[in-house]
């Protein structure tokens, strides 16, 4: 069977960073081309595609949030509304990572919403947005991309949004999936998606929704956790913790993440980027044994951004620490059962 869709009605939405930047006159690029611009770039023309454009927003990858990805993903769904196979987004690479996952939590069309971006810019030479957005369209018209969850696609490598992760700060191959593996590829204008995430996770998270403050707590050698102690007092109401290894801190710093587990949600992630987080192999002072008895949250697999990701959307919606702690483990485990929120 072909993995084209006939006559697919794709349309792509263009966010800005270093696919669409520019140089300016002080020096340096930044976004200035919209989507016609990228489109009118592309190599070659797939067939049996009517490609349509629109331009989101013209900013730089580090410059999105979370409130925008709810917006996103409600002109994502008018444009399914309205007739729409496929939707492709262009944005920076820098937090690829975790508004892929973001928009794979939102959305729950089914059909296919395939994120790339470049790591060279239009006046590098050997620039690759033109060939990355060529494969995102590529990949967003075929049957294998429908009801897999948002996709990301670099240096023609296919990845699910919940396990890619960026690896290098230059190189065109910068994106990884280093917890599971990347799940297609694609070649000679094919799109192959073998592997399947077994799973997800449906947040109806909405404008009215306020999005709260979630804080990133990086564990480094001898840090005495005097960030946890402060975390509520700045407004923060959850947190999520880059630990060591399988999910450990100093010692002087499990205390404070005890206390401010007893007044916010505080999540335990690993800082390695790949595998769980252990759960009773380690007993000593500020091992996971000893966090998760304080009150922490374990992330399982989720690396550190995507789990402040998580957290972030759920206390939007007022979920309750065993709802939250139970996401964390469907997302792990792969559950099949009901995903919707």
């Amino acid at each position: 069977m072909s993995t084209e869709l006939s006559s697919s009605r794709l349309h792509v939405l263009a966010l800005g960073g270093t696919i669409a930047m520019t140089g300016t006159a002080g020096g340096g690029v930044a976004p200035a081309l919209g989507a016609a611009d990228l489109t009118d770039a592309l190599p070659s023309r797939p067939q049996g595609i009517r490609l349509e454009s629109s331009t989101f927003r013209t900013t730089p990858g580090a410059q999105l949030d979370l409130t925008d990805m709810v917006e996103l993903r409600d002109r994502i769904d008018e444009l399914f509304a309205d007739g729409v196979d496929g939707v492709v987004v262009t944005q920076g690479t820098d937090t690829i990572e975790e508004t892929a996952f973001a928009l794979d939590l939102l959305s729950d069309a089914g059909r296919p919403v395939v994120v790339t971006g470049a790591m060279r810019h239009p006046g590098l030479s050997g620039a690759d947005g033109p060939a990355n957005l060529l494969a995102a369209i590529e990949l967003a018209a075929t049957e294998e991309a429908r009801d897999v969850g948002v996709l990301v696609v670099m240096d023609e490598v296919v990845h699910a949004a919940r396990f890619v992760r960026k690896a290098h700060t230059l190189r065109p191959s910068a994106f990884v999936s280093a917890g599971a593996g990347p799940v297609g590829w694609v070649a000679e204008g094919r799109a192959r998606v073998p592997l399947r995430p077994a799973g997800r996770l449906h947040l109806d998270v909405r404008g009215n929704h306020q999005v709260p403050p979630v804080a990133l707590l990086t564990a480094g050698l001898g840090d005495d956790g005097r960030l946890a102690r402060v975390a509520v007092e700045l407004g923060y109401q959850g947190a999520v913790v880059a630990g060591f290894g399988a999910g450990h801190v100093p010692v002087q710093q499990a205390e404070y993440l005890g206390d401010l587990a007893q007044q916010v949600p505080v999540v335990l992630a690993s800082r390695t980027g790949a595998g769980e987080t252990a759960r009773s192999t380690y007993g000593f002072p500020g091992s996971e044994r000893d966090l998760l008895g304080r009150g922490l949250i374990g992330a399982g697999s989720l690396d550190p951004f995507k789990a402040r990701v998580l957290l972030s959307y759920v206390l939007a919606l007022g979920w309750p620490l065993d709802r939250i702690a139970a996401a964390y483990e469907r997302l792990t485990r792969g559950a099949s059962d009901d995903n919707r929120s």
